[in-house]
Formats: C-alpha cells, structure tokens, sequence
C-alpha cells in the first residue's frame, strides 16, 4: 500500500527543497499544501509539478475550513514547514506570525487528534532558545526556551503546543529545530540571498551593527535528510536539534561571499542593529547524530558555491 505524507508550506524554501529531496530519496506519494504568499512560490515546485506521486493545494493552514480540503486521505506523517518567519517583518507586525506559526499548528493538531494522520513532525528553530554569548555551550534540546523577538515567541508558542498535545493526548508528535538554512529557492530577503542578489547587481549590502552575530549554517539538503531520518525512525514526543556546525559572524559570511564573487568590500553597508537581535546562536546536535548517524555533509564552501551558482541562473 502506498505511503503518503502532507508537507505543509511546501512552496516555501525549506518545503519545496524537503519534497524534492523526498521524491528522489524515498518512495512516499507527497501532497504540498501552501498558501502561496510573497515567500510560498509556486515557481519553488516546478521541478517536481507533474510528478505522480505529487500533488498540490492552494489552503491556509490557519483556516480550518480550507485546510479540509487535503484530508481526502490519511497521511502517514504531516511535515508542518509552513511558517512567518522573517523576523524584521515580525517586529512590524507580529498578527500574521501568530496565525500561521500558532493557529496554523493548532489546526494540524486537531487534524492528528481525528486521526486523519499518523503523526506531525513540527520544524521549528533555534531561535526558540534566545541568544548565547560567545563563550557559553551550544543549545541542546534540554535548553530551556527564551525566544526574543515575535517571530521566535510564535515559533515557541507552536512547540509548547504540540509538547501539551504529546502531554495530554499522547499524539505522536516530534519537534526538530534547526540552525539557519541556506541554498536555492530562499526569498531574497533573507540574509546570504541578500547578500548575492546585491552584490550580482553591485548594490550596497546592508550589515546590522557592528557585524559580530554569529549564526550557525545549515545547507537545506543537509537539513532535508536529518528530517527524513527524523520522519522514519523518530521516537514520539521528542525533540531533535539539527545544526550545521558552521558558526560564522554576519561579517565573514559576506565578506566570503564577495570573495567568491570577485566583488569589492566597499558594497558593505553598515546599518542601525535590528530591535531584539540575538548576538549568537549554536545548536549541539549530538542526539540525532548518535540516534541516527547524522551528521552535516555539505561544508559551508561547497554549500554556498552550490548557492550562489543558483541565484546567478535565476538572476542571469
């Protein structure tokens, strides 16, 4: 009998990179649900378009009437991607994160509860942890949760809610939290596409404050098959922490990626810091790699050659 499972936010970065992934690297039948916002691009999902084991519906997962729609089947898992998650837009207004990040997985956990699916996988962030100064040990998922801007607080609030839901229900529901991703099909206005995209077209790359927060980078198809693993072999109620071990400050990553570029440093904009910005985030990811032999696989160097040589194409 064939298996299916529910991406939500598919035609987002991180959804459409886990489909193809997925179609390539196990058997399952995929149905994507999105609601093609300026981030969710259908354009994300013509790879894999007229693929039979794939399908798509244009929903919102924060409307329970719409998302009733996809359940015409039971799904072996539903893999929750769909999120706010640009946390400058979240600073402005905080509406449009509560209701994707929090009544959007509130609605997937009724779904789970009349056992239209088998289990939720919720990819949530390292974000949810708060900030670390630069001597302090990596986040592991015993890190108690101090998210500092609305988009991590709404992140946050999702995962406590399918923790109660683990607690009171036992639904069969896992949280994997992640360091930053990066690689194709990431909205231009995040952090490394920024970067690229200004400095194809020579303009002034805008950098907060003094250019010290450090991040830890994680390229998308590392992250897709710690998920898959994660999907197959994870234990209900668990939490599993994915990290690129890959710290870099704001400042090196761009000026790495000029280099690359044969772009002069002068492109660098220096500008006011961001409200509520962390100084530095780092996941310790020891748990799924002793559990499942995880482990990143694509260095940082491969990672953004792979990344930048996407953008060139899609912005040539």
């Amino acid at each position: 009998m064939q298996k299916n499972i529910l991406v939500t936010g598919g035609a987002g970065f991180i959804g459409s990179n886990f489909i193809s992934y997925m179609l390539k690297n196990s058997a399952y039948d995929i149905t994507n649900v999105d609601k093609l916002t300026y981030a969710g691009d259908i354009q994300n999902t013509k790879d894999f378009l007229t693929n039979k084991r794939y399908r798509f519906f244009k929903a919102d997962i924060a409307d329970k009437d719409q998302l009733k729609i996809v359940f015409d089947r039971k799904y072996e898992a539903i893999i929750n991607f769909a999120a706010e998650t640009h946390v400058d837009r979240s600073i402005v207004s905080a509406e449009p994160f509560i209701m994707a990040n929090v009544t959007g997985t509130l609605n997937l956990l009724h779904f789970i509860l009349q056992e239209k699916a088998a289990k939720l996988i919720q990819i949530s962030t390292d974000e949810v942890y708060g900030s670390l100064a630069e001597d302090e040990p990596a986040f592991t998922e015993m890190s108690s949760i101090s998210p500092n801007n609305p988009y991590s607080a709404s992140k946050a609030s999702a995962d406590l809610l399918v923790r109660s839901y683990y607690q009171t229900y036992k639904l069969p529901v896992m949280i994997t939290r992640c360091s930053n991703n990066y690689g194709p099909h990431q909205h231009p206005e995040k952090f490394i596409p920024k970067i690229i995209t200004h400095a194809l077209q020579n303009k002034e790359i805008p950098l907060y404050g003094d250019g010290q927060n450090i991040r830890d980078w994680l390229y998308v198809e590392d992250h897709c098959s710690a998920i898959h693993l994660v999907l197959d072999h994870g234990t209900p109620g668990e939490v599993f922490n994915i990290g690129g071990a890959c710290e870099k400050t704001n400042k090196e990553v761009i000026l790495h990626i000029l280099d690359l570029l044969g772009k002069p440093k002068d492109l660098i904009h220096h500008v006011t810091d961001r409200k509520g910005h962390d100084r530095r985030y780092s996941i310790h990811f020891e748990k799924i790699h002793t559990q499942f032999g995880w482990r990143p696989t694509v260095t940082f160097d491969e990672g953004i050659k792979k990344t930048i040589n996407w953008y060139k194409h899609k912005w040539g």
